[in-house]
């Protein structure tokens, strides 16, 4: 018995894991080539945006931190929560997410260093990626002709990073 993406139409959902099932209907919903394309580009700005954005929330500094006291914030909590809950959906993905996230967190730690050296704020620049994301995803939902419920366009914020992960590891035949 498989636990993985139905090969036909007729075999049921039963041997789907919830997050699969998820993945189906979001699939669904992005099903044009130019809203697939847009998500393919927003979802990432989104992700950087997100983690830039909680970087630059104020946290409080508590001396047993040490020399990671500028390392250890809220988007440090936010990359950690993110990597449990995708850990406990599909370990791979989870693994894959958490490089992701390092690479991203390094273009943040980027931006604070030019933020240092007289450039715009990372707050400032980080809230314009997350407007123009969510801008775009909206335009790819336009051009889809198929909106979705406020409930899963939460959901599926949270789901989209590891969905577009999912569909590249699906293209290479890697099961998750």
């Amino acid at each position: 018995m498989s636990s993985k993406k139905p090969t036909n139409k007729n075999q049921s959902t039963m041997d789907l894991k919830p997050f699969e099932i998820l993945f189906e209907k979001y699939t669904i919903s992005h099903q044009n080539k130019t809203n697939l394309l847009i998500n393919c580009v927003a979802i990432p700005v989104m992700v950087f945006g997100l983690l830039g954005f909680t970087w630059a929330i104020p946290f409080p500094v508590f001396s047993f931190l040490g020399s990671y006291i500028g390392y250890i914030n809220w988007a440090s909590l936010l990359i950690a929560f993110s990597i449990y809950f995708y850990l406990k959906l599909s370990p791979l993905l989870s693994y894959i997410m958490l490089f992701i996230e390092f690479a991203l967190s390094f273009g943040v730690i980027q931006l604070a260093e030019w933020q240092k050296a007289g450039g715009p704020y990372v707050a400032l620049i980080c809230f314009t990626l997350i407007m123009l994301s969510l801008t775009a995803q909206l335009i790819g939902q336009k051009i889809e002709k198929k909106p979705y419920s406020f409930s899963n366009i939460v959901k599926f914020q949270y789901y989209g990073p590891i969905w577009l992960i999912s569909l590249v590891l699906r293209r290479f035949s890697i099961k998750y």
